[in-house]
């Protein structure tokens, strides 16, 4: 493993974390003077002090995880293409999914049946052609995907520490991923996600990835930003297209319109990210083919929604939605589902289709 000298992970680690020291900083401080331990050495300032980044140092440790600085062996190999790519990162996992041929896919999370399906089918079907896939543990669409890619490599990039679950329904999500599959964070263990980290996870999804898939994006939403973020460093840019009576569809479609690739099936991503395949080292060998809803059974008990009547409509869509996956998606007992739209389609918010599939009015 190529790692840097302690003495100068220690310094790196202090300089990071200095307050008002980013990236560009970063950067800049080691162009002008060459090491970390030099920049310390030459530049008066209020540093870190060493005692918090030993402590930092085996606080990782203490949760299973370690720190990996930019240019040594672990650090993702996309991610340092950035223009300005993080000093340091918190990993825990394996580090070698992300020098595989990797693929993003984000989305909203108060997705519907439907979107939530496809997300889980799409993930277990890329995994199949041997991608990992990654995305940012958020409920949803996100958490779909890391389940379909669970047994051929997934990526969770979190907003808090690498040990820090949120949403805190989704901590048994990032327990497995953390055993069988990586956690990149460049925060600190036991740091809280705060609104102003999840920009800093958004970069981090976006640069690992050859390409990104958006799954029902609502307009303004945070799946937006980033694929703003991958068109920036020349990922592909992938959508699938949605009802345009869904509020859920309007980021989505949008993209398209501006040249996104239009998504329906893994071919089509496959297809498009054709030309980066060989460019990226050779994937594992190919496991064998599993039934998405075998896959998808299994999963069930760690993806249920807020109960019943406000959760299941939420997982509907105007274009309808089968009730089968309904089911799957809610995590409640068949009878309660029934009943539960039932007081909905009186209510008027819903409304019964042809061949067992129900929508949610506009």
């Amino acid at each position: 493993m190529n790692l840097l000298p302690s003495a100068e992970r220690q310094a790196r680690l202090r300089l990071a974390r200095t307050d008002g020291v980013g990236p560009v900083a970063f950067r800049q401080l080691m162009a002008r003077h060459g090491s970390a331990a030099a920049v310390l050495s030459a530049e008066r300032r209020d540093w870190a002090e060493t005692g918090a980044a030993e402590a930092e140092m085996a606080a990782a440790e203490a949760v299973g995880a370690r720190h990996v600085f930019l240019g040594e062996a672990e650090y993702p190999p996309l991610l340092a293409e950035l223009a300005d790519p993080p000093p340091l990162l918190l990993m825990a996992g394996d580090a070698a999914l992300a020098a595989r041929p990797v693929v993003a896919m984000v989305g909203a999370r108060n997705a519907s049946a439907a979107g939530r399906a496809l997300a889980f089918e799409l993930a277990l079907a890329l995994g199949e052609a041997g991608w990992v896939v990654a995305s940012g543990l958020a409920r949803g669409i996100d958490a779909e995907a890391h389940r379909g890619a669970l047994t051929t490599g997934t990526i969770g990039c979190v907003a808090g520490g690498v040990d820090i679950a949120y949403p805190p329904e989704n901590a048994p999500l990032q327990e497995r991923i953390a055993v069988g599959g990586l956690i990149i964070s460049e925060l600190p263990p036991g740091t809280e996600p705060q609104a102003r980290h999840f920009p800093r996870r958004n970069r981090l999804i976006a640069g690992v990835a050859r390409g990104l898939i958006v799954i029902e994006a609502a307009a303004g939403s945070g799946s937006l930003i980033t694929a703003r973020l991958a068109a920036e460093a020349g990922r592909e840019v992938m959508a699938v297209p949605g009802h345009p009576k869904d509020p859920r569809s309007a980021g989505g479609n949008n993209l398209i319109r501006q040249g996104a690739v239009l998504v329906e099936t893994a071919a089509d991503v496959l297809a498009a990210l054709s030309p980066f395949a060989l460019m990226d080292q050779p994937a594992r060998e190919p496991v064998r083919p599993r039934r998405a809803a075998a896959v998808r059974a299994a999963a069930v008990a760690e993806s249920p929604v807020d109960a019943p009547q406000g959760g299941l409509l939420e997982l509907l869509s105007v274009s309808g939605v089968a009730m089968d996956e309904v089911v799957r998606a809610s995590g409640l007992p068949a009878a309660d589902v029934q009943a539960a739209l039932a007081d909905l389609e009186i209510e008027g918010q819903v409304v019964r289709l042809a061949g067992g599939r129900v929508a949610r009015l506009a």
